[in-house]
Parts: C-alpha cells; sequence; structure tokens
C-alpha cells in the first residue's frame, strides 16, 4: 500500500523531528519511523472498519422503523441490505480480518453515537434511497452504495475530525488510505489474506525507507559537505529546514540507490516539497538537485545499474 513517496515523505518527517530535538538519536527516530509505518496500515483497517460499522447501523434502523406504532409504507418496505449484503458478510465473516481489528485494539474506538449520527447523515442522500428502491440484489449494485458511503464520509468534517482524533496520520496518508478502501470495495467480495495486499513490503518500508533514514542521518556532515558549494551565494543556515532536508535525503538517494533513476529522485523531491515546503521551495530544490547531479556525475559519485537510468 505504501509507495515510495509515502515513505520518502515519512523519512523526512523523521528527520525533521530530529533537527528539532537535539536529544532524538538514530534509534529514537528508526524507532518512530517503523510505528509510522504501522500506523499507515492500522489506519487502513479503521477505515475499512469505520465503513463496516456505518453500514452495520442499517440493522438498528431496521429495528427502529420496525417497532413503529404507524410505520409509513417507506418503513415497512426498508430492510437492512447497506449490511446484510453478500459483499459486505465477506468482510464481517472473514476471520483474519476480525483478528487483525482485535490485535489492534479498534473495535473499542467506535461509539454509537458517532456511528449513527455517519449513519443518519448518510440515509439522507438521494443514492441510499434509490439503493433502498431498487430490486435487484446484483453485487454492482451493492458495490456502487459502498463506494458511495465511502465517499460521503470522506466529504463529512465530523467523520475527518473522528478519524484524525484517532490517527493523527490522517492527513499525511489519507489520499493514500482512501485508494486503498475504494480499490478493497471494487475487489469485493473479499478472499480470505486480501488484507495482505495493503500491508507494508519490507522491499520498501525497510530495504529502502529505513536504509535511507539511517544513511540520512549516519552521513549528515559529509551531505552537508557535498551540498554547500552548490549553493553559491546562500549560506547553509539560511537554506529552510525541510529544503535542507529533503536536499540531502535526494543526494542519499542518488549515490546510495542505484536501481532508482536519477530522473525519479529529482522529481519525487520536488513534488515533495511542493507538499510541504514554501511557495520558493520546488524551484530552489530543482536548480541545486540539478547542479548536485552534475557535479556527482562529474566526480563519478552517481553510479546507476540498468540502461537509461542515469539519465
Amino acid at each position: 500500500m505504501l509507495s515510495r513517496r509515502n515513505v520518502r515523505i515519512k523519512v523526512m518527517q523523521m528527520l525533521y523531528s530530529m533537527s528539532r530535538d537535539s536529544k532524538l538519536g538514530l534509534d529514537d527516530v528508526v524507532n518512530r519511523y517503523r510505528t509510522s509505518i504501522q500506523k499507515s496500515f492500522e489506519l487502513y483497517l479503521f477505515s475499512l472498519l469505520s465503513l463496516m460499522r456505518v453500514a452495520g447501523y442499517a440493522r438498528q434502523d431496521a429495528a427502529k422503523k420496525e417497532a413503529k406504532l404507524l410505520p409509513s409504507e417507506e418503513d415497512k418496505q426498508f430492510t437492512a441490505k447497506l449490511i446484510d449484503n453478500s459483499l459486505m458478510k465477506s468482510l464481517s465473516e472473514n476471520e483474519g480480518l476480525q483478528q487483525l481489528f482485535k490485535k489492534y485494539k479498534l473495535t473499542h474506538r467506535f461509539d454509537t453515537d458517532n456511528v449513527r449520527l455517519f449513519y443518519t447523515d448518510f440515509a439522507k442522500t438521494d443514492e441510499y434511497r434509490d439503493y433502498l428502491m431498487q430490486d435487484n440484489e446484483d453485487a454492482e449494485s451493492h458495490r456502487e452504495i459502498l463506494l458511495q458511503l465511502y465517499k460521503h464520509l470522506l466529504g463529512n468534517e465530523a467523520y475527518e475530525d473522528f478519524v484524525e482524533d484517532n490517527y493523527s496520520n490522517w492527513i499525511d496518508d489519507k489520499s493514500l488510505v482512501a485508494g486503498a478502501i475504494k480499490k478493497t470495495i471494487k475487489a469485493l467480495p473479499a478472499t480470505d489474506d486480501f488484507y495482505e495486499e495493503y500491508r507494508p513490503t519490507a522491499e520498501t518500508t525497510e530495504e529502502f525507507g529505513e536504509k535511507l533514514l539511517r544513511k540520512a542521518c549516519e552521513e549528515d556532515q559529509e551531505l552537508l559537505n557535498i551540498i554547500e558549494p552548490t549553493l553559491r551565494n546562500w549560506d547553509a543556515d539560511r537554506v529552510a529546514v525541510i529544503d535542507m532536508i529533503l536536499l540531502k535525503m535526494a543526494l542519499c538517494e542518488l549515490m546510495s540507490f542505484p536501481t532508482i533513476p536519477t530522473k525519479v529522485t529529482l522529481n519525487e523531491f520536488v513534488e515533495i516539497s511542493k507538499l510541504y515546503s514554501t511557495d520558493k521551495s520546488k524551484d530552489f530544490i530543482n536548480g541545486i538537485l540539478d547542479r548536485l547531479m552534475k557535479q556527482l556525475n562529474k566526480d563519478g559519485k552517481i553510479q546507476k545499474k540498468g540502461r537509461g537510468l542515469q539519465e
């Protein structure tokens, strides 16, 4: 689920926290990094469970309508098919998924009031009303309404606050997790171990991310020595903290990851600077990295494997 860009951002955040707190050592930030990786997977599970819980409130809704003394015709026709359908059953009956919910202690984070409010808000939509009126029970109609439900939740400010209250990484990982949940819904009914596809891989998080973090920490002064001559009229102390961190990370990647094309490294760090640094940072990062790459190539310090990787 985690892409290299997601991992680069997490490494950047760890290096920034280290720059702000002199008491933090390498082992501390590595442990924090590992925790942040785990939290991304937990957030995926939490988001999936929130979808299941909100859909599940349809059963309480059905019970309330049935208990009315004078139910309307709409009340009489109501069913809890939002949760009682084959797609949702494939999730609720998945033993491995339920074990993960227990392992990360996710079930206790939901209270009835929140779930009720989210469901009630969705119940007012035309999409849900149209779905309830449909006679057909095909998988596609269930899949479509679940996608609509999740889209509705993402547009609900109270839901956003609820998720962020539980997971502070929601802001950074939102698009990543939202994409994974939508992909999960589209692939329903769920297979036994479908969630493994969304578990962070060692190749991305350890062989790339943790190595990048360690090198950036251990070679900090050497990296600064390479960067300073390219700054020309700029003093290193005047460079924004995030910009300097991104430059050091990019240098590590250029020199220590032979299978990553230089163009990819350049583009990735320019894009990250757009998201996390100042308005002028992208041009600054782009310019400095361009000079660094020319100098490193001249010095033979960039060795890439594979055709075209050094272009």
